[in-house]
């Protein structure tokens, strides 16, 4: 059940403020009875729903009263004060990352085979967001249908995210597509194709059929293959990413002439 509490009021002063709402214009001494909050720590609570904007107080009268704000306005107040205490702290925390970013330091590219992987649908695209966003050269990408076991949606929403991160960070992005997969995307996806990446020069798609699998080259040292189910071909069963110079090497050969036989997309 939510409280007062869950706002940022202490137990007394949740106390005080319920109080106010139902007697009205009172004194401390008075609220202090009502409330059960005691004698000694009333007017620190008072001054304290003061300075939240929650109490008003008529100090001409002797002794000094006290009444509540309307219940709407001090919550959306307390509301306000939560906002900017979130706002205050994530921007405390980007000058940390910003901090540790420049302070960490990364260790040298790995010479020999490192290889991971991931299974089931939601691991496999986390995989791939991952390695999209190591990416600090460049981003081949090819692709031969959409998988029924992603929602295409949700997920061509986070990879053309990072994507655009990626040209951001003047990283060149190349993908090749088969005609099914164009035809898979649903219509927002072209849509901000054509708005926000069509333009680019370090962005480019191609569409052909002489495609028969998924992987993703990444700074041409590191190969994300996609594993179909061997039950079921139109799902998805893992992910390997596998860092070799080498074997990304002879993927790109494979992939060149491809590419130079594509066509231009066209949406």
């Amino acid at each position: 059940m939510a409280t007062l509490r869950d706002l940022g009021l202490s137990e007394y002063e949740a106390r005080a403020y319920r109080s106010l709402l139902r007697t009205g214009a009172t004194t401390a001494k008075e609220l202090s009875r009502s409330s059960d909050v005691p004698m000694g720590r009333i007017y620190d609570v008072l001054n304290s729903l003061e300075q939240y904007n929650l109490v008003r107080s008529q100090a001409a009268s002797r002794p000094k009263k006290y009444v509540a704000v309307e219940p709407e306005t001090a919550l959306d107040r307390l509301l306000d004060d939560k906002r900017r205490e979130l706002r205050e702290k994530a921007e405390q925390y980007e000058e940390v990352v910003d901090e540790l970013v420049d302070e960490l330091d990364v260790a040298q590219p790995v010479e020999g085979q490192f290889w991971t992987a991931a299974v089931g649908p939601d691991e496999t695209i986390d995989l791939l967001v991952e390695r999209l966003a190591a990416a600090s050269e460049e981003i081949v990408m090819v692709s031969n249908t959409p998988s029924p076991q992603f929602d295409i949606g949700s997920v061509g929403e986070r990879v053309l995210a990072e994507l655009e991160a990626a040209l951001e960070r003047d990283v060149a992005v190349y993908l090749l597509l088969t005609p099914a997969m164009v035809e898979g995307l649903p219509p927002h996806i072209g849509d901000r194709y054509r708005q926000r990446l069509s333009g680019d020069s370090r962005f480019d798609v191609r569409v052909t059929d002489d495609v028969s699998g998924t992987f993703t080259l990444v700074d041409e040292t590191e190969v994300c293959i996609q594993v179909p189910n061997p039950l079921d071909s139109g799902k998805v069963f893992a992910m390997f990413d596998l860092k070799d110079p080498e074997f990304a090497t002879d993927v790109r050969s494979v992939f060149d002439p491809r590419w130079e036989r594509a066509d231009p997309l066209s949406l």
